[in-house]
């Protein structure tokens, strides 16, 4: 749930500048008002007649006092903006509650209250305020929705004033306003195995001992309640004192996801273009494995790697799981098409090896992108590729291509022949399904094999 802090109308650069934009703002009746007073008090002067001129004066007055009141009392009306939350998946409802509070000593006229929103999330919400009391509040909300993902800016909110005679009306505009971020929808996957991926794949947690025999020991020194038969004696000899092996320390399993965000290799548009599936994919991808206890990491074909906290960008074991959905989320809410023509960049960032589970949303790909994506293979533990096809996303339902018409399977077979477990994406496929697939595809690999994967 997000808050925003209370708000106050913004100031005018100066009281003559504020009060001829309070003289601007008489309505219809205050302009009549003063009107008839001036002519009555002109019509006065001319006949001699004292009340007469008494009751012009009284109707000239009435609307500049009004003005004048209005004027000084628009300082005092605060406001603020509540979401409920403030990220929300695409397609999903969000509310925002908006508060005014009446924070002089006079009543309020009439208010009309209107907050900005973009046109995706829906219409402009208006609302009208009927007259608050010294030290009174109102409460209304609305509700927003987007079926694209993004950041989009709430506000700021206008308010129109009014005293209570209806003389005079101002707009004023208050200066703080939210963010509304719509993710990308994520779909909940099944808990497979994706047998030979990676070691210790299905409980994301994996021991690793602090020594690789007797002479690679890293030990330390002895502390109280030490079991001594962790005692390395060899080091006890050398540094004169108690030296302990350290103990088997956890370590998380990883997994990388890389999203193909080339412009190159998508094409067309909108909540149902094959680029949102991948970009939906690999959000529920980075979910599902933080929620099995994976180290995870979003890695783009620029070289970005999401959450980068540490050297190699994975998320640390004291990262919270919620924060680093967040930040992912966050990312992924505003991911564009880049302007990369290849995937070298993220090789690079996959060169260290050691990487563990590889999953990646390809677009369109040609000869020269599928042989680097068989050399991220080899530094991987283990790799699936969803590959999506542009001409396939863009033909119509009713139209079925023949073999000939698909280039993307050449393409396929060589992510295969390379060790990828390698899924093709047909137009509004089911990543449950394709998740599914591609588990029955690697264990038919392994089995194939006699073992397990590299």
């Amino acid at each position: 749930m997000s808050t925003a802090g209370a708000v106050h109308a913004d100031d005018d650069r100066g009281d003559r500048s504020g009060l001829r934009t309070a003289l601007a703002g008489l309505t219809t009746r205050g302009r009549s008002f003063l009107a008839a007073g001036i002519a009555a008090a002109i019509c006065a002067y001319v006949l001699g007649q004292s009340d007469l001129l008494r009751v012009g004066l009284l109707l000239a007055v009435l609307p500049l006092v009004c003005a004048a009141v209005l004027h000084r009392t628009r300082y005092r009306v605060a406001g603020s903006r509540r979401l409920s939350p403030g990220r929300v998946p695409a397609g999903t409802e969000a509310r925002v509650h908006l508060r005014m509070d009446n924070v002089s000593r006079m009543p309020t006229g009439l208010l009309m209250l209107q907050d900005r929103v973009p046109y995706v999330l829906g219409p402009r919400p208006r609302f009208v305020l009927d007259r608050m009391e010294a030290g009174g509040r109102r409460e209304v909300s609305y509700r927003v929705r987007s079926d694209l993902r993004g950041r989009y800016p709430l506000g700021p909110l206008q308010l129109r004033l009014s005293d209570p005679f209806g003389m005079c009306e101002l707009n004023r505009s208050f200066s703080s306003y939210d963010t509304l971020t719509v993710t990308p929808r994520v779909k909940a996957l099944p808990p497979v195995r994706l047998a030979g991926e990676a070691k210790g794949y299905g409980d994301g947690l994996q021991r690793s001992l602090a020594l690789a025999g007797e002479d690679d020991v890293i030990p330390r020194g002895y502390r109280y309640g030490d079991d001594l038969r962790r005692v390395h004696w060899r080091s006890t000899a050398r540094y004169g004192e108690l030296m302990v092996r350290r103990e088997e320390q956890p370590q998380r399993a990883r997994c990388t996801v890389l999203l193909d965000t080339r412009a190159v290799a998508y094409e067309g548009a909108g909540p149902d273009s094959a680029f949102e599936w991948a970009v939906s994919g690999a959000a529920s991808v980075l979910v599902h494995m933080l929620e099995r206890g994976f180290s995870v990491r979003l890695l783009t074909d620029t070289g970005d790697a999401v959450p980068g906290e540490g050297a190699d960008g994975f998320s640390g074991m004291h990262q919270e799981s919620a924060d680093t959905a967040g930040l992912m989320m966050d990312t992924l809410a505003v991911v564009d098409h880049s302007a990369e023509e290849g995937l070298s960049r993220a090789y690079d960032v996959l060169r260290s090896g050691g990487e563990g589970l590889l999953v990646a949303f390809l677009g369109d790909l040609d000869d020269e992108q599928a042989a680097v994506l068989a050399r991220m293979r080899q530094r991987s533990g283990g790799a699936v590729a969803f590959l999506l096809d542009s001409d396939d996303w863009l033909r119509e339902p009713s139209d079925v291509p023949g073999p000939e018409a698909r280039p993307g399977e050449e393409h396929l077979r060589m992510l295969r022949e390379s060790g990828w477990t390698a899924v093709a994406v047909e137009r509004g496929a089911s990543l449950e399904r394709l998740w599914r697939q591609a588990d029955r595809e690697r264990s038919g690999l392994v089995a194939a094999s006699g073992g397990e994967g590299p």
